[in-house]
């Protein structure tokens, strides 16, 4: 059984959980991903802002490419990390129509750090690990869920780690994140 993460043993050369304040790092989070059993590869490469500068500059590896938004809706406190392919133009009004909510917007950097401790770039499926109060809903594209391995930062945009889906989902499992799985609109060029 896999416990919590607010409830797992201290790794070996960390603080006690209790005791650790967030953010997790990325050296806690892969550290605890090998702890768990959980499998991922990691490739480090230079800063990376965009899906199109991750294209060019994170060496070729397995897994489906992610793009990751950061959305809210400000009237109804509501704040979404959509995840699609790369290469997919979101159609965010049929988005929001589908999500049952209006106005959506990106969410600032700074608003970014408060919720899920990443700054711009850094943003992915693995920063939920900064988000126990599940103030930032999930909503991934059909085709990227069913994808055999998936890549993402973890928590910088200096590497990535192309994890497979099995151990993906027991992640979200685990901090409490279950995704919405849904076709995600697409915008028409």
């Amino acid at each position: 059984m896999t416990l919590p993460i607010s409830l797992l043993p201290d790794l070996p050369g960390t603080t006690p959980a209790h005791d650790v304040p967030r953010p997790w790092s990325c050296e806690r989070l892969c550290a605890w991903f090998a702890a768990e059993g959980l499998r991922c590869e990691r490739l480090d490469h230079p800063p990376v802002f965009t899906a199109d500068e991750a294209q060019r500059l994170v060496p070729p590896a397995r897994g489906a490419h992610a793009k990751n938004l950061l959305l809210e809706d400000r009237r109804q406190g509501r704040v979404f990390m959509v995840t699609v392919p790369f290469g997919i133009r979101v159609d965010l009004s049929a988005l929001a129509v589908a999500l049952g909510t209006k106005n959506l917007r990106f969410v600032q950097a700074e608003r970014m750090m408060q919720l899920l401790a990443v700054t711009p770039g850094s943003v992915s499926m693995l920063a939920l690990v900064n988000d126990p109060v599940l103030a930032v809903s999930l909503v991934l594209d059909r085709p990227l869920w069913e994808a055999d391995a998936v890549q993402c930062h973890p928590l910088v945009n200096t590497a990535t780690l192309v994890v497979d889906h099995r151990d993906l989902e027991r992640f979200l499992d685990v901090i409490g994140h279950a995704p919405l799985v849904l076709d995600v609109p697409r915008r028409v060029p």
